[in-house]
Parts: C-alpha cells; structure tokens; sequence
C-alpha cells in the first residue's frame, strides 16, 4: 500500500488507480482493511487504514473508512493523486549477468531476489531498471514493460530473453504464446513422487480467499483459471525430498509452484505456497535442525529456469541456452544427498 496523501481525497476525478478488485460472490462479511492485507502485497495494515482515512479507498465509488464491510460483488478501488511506482521507470547501474547478445536479443541469468519489473513495493533494483540503464528505445510489450517477452519470479533464479526490437518482441512473444518456445526448469521438492515421470494439468487462476496465491481450478470451475500444463521427471530422489526437473508447455504465474503444490509436492522452502515448513520427514529435533540449515543455505524456493530455447527472430535458427544450477541450491542438494545416503546407510 503507498504512502497516503495528506489531503483528503472526496472524489475519484484526477485521481490515479494503483488496485482495483471485484469481490467474490461467496466473500463472507469482512471489514475491508482486513480484506486488503490479503490482496495487496507488502502492504501493512495501518497503511491500509491510513489511506482509508484518507479518503484514499472506494468501494463502489464511494470513498470508505477502514471498518467497512466487503460484500460479494463490491468493486473495490484504491486511487491516489500520484501515478503508481511502476509507471515511473528509472535506468539503473545493476550488474547483470549477460549469456548471449546481438541486435535483436539477449539473453540474461537472472540472480534469486531479482524482481524482474517494477510493481508494488519493488520501484527500484529490478531488471527492467538494469535494461533501460542499458539499452535506448526497447519496444514495450503488451503490459507497456519494455523488452519483456516473459518473466519468472523474484525469488526464482535463471534464463530470460530480452527483445531489444520491435520485430523480435513480435516474433518471442509468438514463440511463447504459441508454446514453441521450449523452458526446462530445475526444483527441488518435498516428498518422493511415486512416478517416475507425469504431466500436471490443471487450470491456474487467483485464489478465491488469498491473493498473493493462484491455486488450480478443475471441472466446472477450469475457466475460473487458464489452462495449465507442466510435464516433469525425476532427476534424483533424496528421500523426503526430489529433485525434478519441470518442463513448461503454457507459462502461468507461479505455474510450477502451484502445480506441484497440487500434486502434493510442494516446493522447498516456497514460503507462499507453505513449503517452508517440514512438510516430510520424522519428528526428530536433529531431522528439523538439518531442514532449518537447508533453509538458511537456500533462503527461496528452489526452483531454476534452467534451459531456454526457441527460434531467432532473424536467422530462423533455433537456439538454446542452459545455465548451471547456482550455489545455493547446488549447496542444498548436496546437504540432501548426504543426509539420504546416511539414513540409507542406517
């Protein structure tokens, strides 16, 4: 949530959308300050409860104080007088790790902790930022972010194609959305899947109750989200975790993350989905201390873009990239390689 106006806001002309929601039909009664903690990333609640006493939030297009109550169907706005963060693009001198260059394209290693645009709490140190500091005249996508084709999480490391032309954001942003772009990622997830190899499908759209989560949708419900597929295979069982390798055939938010949270192996250390707990494994203090040092040695989740491959917008070539899996989680693994092996040894 930003930091509020000072003046009263009593009307929505002149005045900037940073959130808008429409609340489900099935929303129990819920003051609105509660409602947004749960929708609007970083925000804290006596930020949300300052902005409402600043007129700053509408329901309806009503401006509301922070003990409303939400109601199905309520169109929630959060406006203020200055355009939002994101709209503000500044280049950046941030380091980055650059695998392939030429005039149309590049490629980039992505670290973990790296936003990769600017959006709500993170204005600033984002990929986005490092580009333009770079490069004049990137063609914006369809979401106005220059030279994004796609995106992976902050706390996901790994390959990222850049358009530094218009014909080639044409050209990528094709490959995607046709699914011939090829992605393999590299996670490590909790428990030991009974199949060698599977595919996941599933619809991903926002969770209902939460968010900052998507969840999937099945049945009746699949065009609550949009379809989903994630094939994966086993590159090593650890134990009471595996390392997996993930291949994307469509590219939603948070795809691997929410379809392996599905199959009932969510992600290590993937604190918004809850695989930062022990989720396998025994009740012993010396099992639970080995898994708190795994997750000081990996702080993330663990999942790498690992391959990126597609067409060359120029040469019509295909070509493909790979990257090594980083420190940290190479670390972890290690960690879970010796810990299986000793217990196997027992």
């Amino acid at each position: 949530m930003e930091d509020y106006t000072p003046e009263f806001l009593d009307d929505e002309s002149d005045l900037y959308e940073h959130h808008s929601f429409d609340v489900e039909k099935g929303q129990n009664p819920l003051r609105i300050d509660k409602y947004l903690m749960n929708f609007v990333e970083n925000a804290t609640r006596s930020k949300i409860q300052a902005a409402a006493k600043n007129g700053s939030i509408f329901v309806n297009g009503i401006a509301v104080k922070s003990n409303y109550k939400v109601k199905p169907f309520d169109k929630i706005r959060v406006l203020f007088t200055h355009p939002p963060h994101e709209n503000l693009l500044v280049g950046e001198d941030i380091p980055l790790d650059i695998v392939y260059e030429d005039d149309d394209l590049l490629v980039v290693n992505k670290p973990a902790g790296m936003v990769v645009h600017p959006g709500h709490g993170n204005y600033s140190g984002t990929l986005i930022n490092a580009l333009i500091y770079r490069f004049e005249n990137l063609p914006n996508n369809s979401s106005e972010r220059p030279g994004l084709v796609h995106r992976i999480d902050k706390d996901t490391s790994g390959l990222l194609v850049v358009a530094k032309t218009e014909e080639a954001m044409t050209h990528l942003s094709l490959q995607f959305a046709e699914k011939t772009s090829e992605r393999e990622y590299v996670a490590i997830v909790w428990g030991n899947l009974d199949e060698e190899e599977g595919t996941v499908e599933g619809s991903i759209g926002r969770h209902p109750k939460n968010r900052l989560q998507n969840t999937v949708f099945l049945g009746d419900e699949a065009d609550k989200g949009k379809p989903a597929v994630t094939h994966y295979k086993v590159l090593e069982r650890l134990g009471y975790v595996t390392l997996l390798s993930c291949k994307l055939e469509t590219g939603r938010t948070h795809q691997i993350r929410v379809h392996m949270k599905h199959i009932g192996h969510t992600l290590f250390n993937d604190e918004r989905y809850g695989g930062e707990k022990v989720l396998k494994g025994t009740t012993f203090t010396k099992y639970k201390q080995f898994v708190d040092n795994c997750f000081k040695v990996l702080p993330r989740q663990a999942l790498h873009a690992k391959t990126l491959g597609f067409v060359h917008p120029r040469t019509e070539k295909f070509m493909s990239f790979n990257t090594p899996i980083p420190s940290d989680m190479e670390q972890c693994i290690e960690k879970w390689r010796a810990y299986s092996k000793h217990q196997g040894a027992e």
